[in-house]
């Protein structure tokens, strides 16, 4: 397993192909460093001198008999896969957010079923592939990028329809040694600063949408591939540093221009009946990873709103508890139905574990539905300093710093420094252009709600509802009218 500096060591020597507000930049540049450091904590996880913590962010490699990063692992067992949550969560806590990994380990994992499958009905050997694939993934501890999501141009057309057929990634050439591919996967997080681009179908196909039916790994960067990026981390810090103030994010356009992609590392190539299958497997297990990230973010709202009533010395006010309430039944429900998930996780024809469908989308669904009511919740406990605070050079300049520490003063008990750092925090959290980005990923990410919505309905059984009803009323469908 990698250390994070030997991560960080290999992103400076890629090739240059990210591109920032018009300038083509290294992977070294400042923007990216926040996110490097979210993916830090995956590596230094691994390598814990924590027992627990290491437990919880290595495996045994299925394929290898080595102990790796979890977020490289196949999982095997309904144990994996609560493993997988409870360690999102507890990572989730140390980055404040998003742990950012879990999009590579999502891909694999819906690849493995699906490859087999596809193999099983066609003989093909893209299974066997990706196995290879994996053992060097797993031991070399890489970051894998997940593009799924296309840009998908005329929202009624299919991608066969559109008129320009990039806005759907496609098989542009068959060879005899790989295929050359084009197109564009959007909002791509972590790609700047992934070892591997991991791409995958993001809808159903027909047999007319077989050049578009392809899946395929590439080096992050690799001939072709143009990284258009925006960067976005909280604000920076002068003095008063933080450990949140560290992190940050980045999502891509990730262009894909004629890239020529070798056989041993395509995994669908035209069989356009697994297209569905393939999309639907990563979004299952990227909704699942949600029901482990979720309850994280929103144990930083459960904390912050608590601290701060706290600090304005309000924490037994009766309506400040009941949200607390209402939060921490969020965090739960959603955190128990990835449980619930992997429980009850089936095992594929592959022998690899896939989370259960209902319940990952049940879990995910909630947490999108009430993440505004988080901020909402927040804010109003907070009251408007975490919209007006004065910038942090206010408070560094002694002219300034005397009139700012007396009036933001609430308990005597409480130092003005840290009534100022709580501020400064949720000021960070729930008003800035980070915070603007991670209301949208909570709303969007893995999925917006109307999917959630459709994968609920799509595979509960209704009927079997109606039968129960049927039954209690005594109703015989037999002396129904005929016709």
């Amino acid at each position: 397993m990698r250390t994070f500096q030997e991560y960080q060591e290999k992103l400076k020597k890629m090739r240059k192909n990210v591109y920032i507000d018009g300038r083509l930049v290294g992977r070294d540049d400042p923007r990216l460093l926040g996110g490097q450091n979210v993916m830090g904590i995956t590596f230094q996880a691994a390598l814990s001198e924590d027992s627990q913590m290491r437990e919880l962010a290595t495996a045994v490699s299925h394929l290898t008999g080595n102990t790796i990063n979890r977020f490289t692992h196949i999982y095997q067992t309904p144990e994996d896969l609560l493993k997988k949550q409870q360690m999102i969560r507890e990572l989730g806590h140390i980055a404040g957010g998003c742990i950012q990994r879990c999009m590579g380990c999502d891909a694999i994992n819906a690849l493995y079923v699906t490859t087999y499958e596809i193999d099983c009905k066609y003989g093909t050997d893209y299974h066997q592939r990706l196995k290879k694939y994996l053992a060097w993934y797993q031991d070399n501890d890489l970051v894998g990028n997940a593009g799924q999501t296309d840009v998908k141009g005329d929202r009624s057309k299919r991608p066969s329809q559109q008129e320009d057929p990039d806005l759907y990634m496609h098989i542009v050439e068959r060879r005899e040694d790989g295929i050359v591919v084009s197109g564009c996967k959007a909002h791509n997080t972590t790609a700047p600063y992934a070892d591997e681009i991991l791409v995958l179908p993001t809808r159903a196909m027909k047999d007319s949408d077989a050049d578009w039916a392809v899946a395929f790994a590439i080096p992050a960067d690799a001939e072709g591939v143009y990284l258009i990026s925006r960067p976005v981390s909280p604000n920076p810090r002068r003095e008063l540093e933080a450990p949140y103030n560290s992190y940050g994010i980045c999502d891509t356009m990730t262009v894909l221009d004629h890239v020529f992609v070798p056989n041993e590392r395509v995994f669908m190539c035209g069989e356009a009946d697994f297209g569905g299958r393939l999309a639907l497997s990563f979004a299952n297990n990227h909704r699942f990873s949600y029901c482990g990230c979720k309850p994280a973010i929103t144990d930083v709202f459960i904390g912050a709103t608590a601290l701060v009533a706290e600090y304005n010395g309000v924490p037994k006010a009766p309506h400040i508890q009941d949200d607390l309430a209402q939060l921490e039944a969020t965090a739960e429900l959603v955190y128990a139905a990835g449980i619930a998930a992997s429980a009850t996780a089936r095992t594929t024809p592959s022998g690899a574990r896939e989370p259960n469908f209902l319940y990952t989308n049940c879990g995910r669904y909630h947490a999108g539905k009430n993440i505004m009511h988080e901020y909402d919740i927040l804010i109003s406990t907070t009251g408007g300093m975490a919209a007006t605070l004065p910038f942090e050079g206010d408070w560094l300049n002694p002219e300034t710093r005397g009139y700012l520490e007396k009036y933001i003063m609430r308990s005597p008990r409480i130092s003005p420094e840290n009534q100022h750092r709580l501020f400064r925090f949720i000021d960070d959290f729930t008003v800035s252009a980070w915070c603007g980005m991670e209301q949208a990923a909570g709303i969007h990410g893995g999925g917006s709600p109307i999917m959630e919505k459709i994968g609920i309905r799509t595979n509960y059984d209704v009927e079997g509802k109606k039968r129960i009803v049927k039954w209690l009323a005594g109703i015989d469908d037999s002396k129904n009218p005929q016709g």
